[in-house]
């Protein structure tokens, strides 16, 4: 693993934030237009937000499975890691005494 690779973690959650946005602005418009439905009174914004995620949860469920894959394998190695580093620590600890 290089150090230069950027994070999986930050990586999947851009993509998952660029999901997002694209599908925001998609059901903005599609309320704008009259597909879809509008909010009662002021509650517009906040309407297009949850159709926004509504539409983008299954999209990235979908598309982001690959990275998602890395971030699991990312998190996983080191988690791995430093339970190796606390076990050689406690280790070390107990032949001291």
């Amino acid at each position: 693993m290089s150090a230069a690779k950027p994070s999986a973690t930050i990586r999947y959650t851009a993509l998952r934030l660029l999901i997002f946005v694209g599908c925001f602005f998609a059901a903005g418009v599609a309320v704008h237009f009259g597909i879809l439905p509008a909010g009662l009174k002021g509650s517009n914004f906040i309407w297009v937000m949850l159709l926004g995620l509504l539409l983008s949860a299954p999209l990235s469920y979908i598309l982001l499975r690959k990275q998602r894959d890395e971030m699991s394998e990312q998190l996983v190695t080191k988690v791995d890691r430093t339970k190796a580093r606390l076990e050689a620590n406690r280790t070390r600890e107990d032949a001291v005494q």
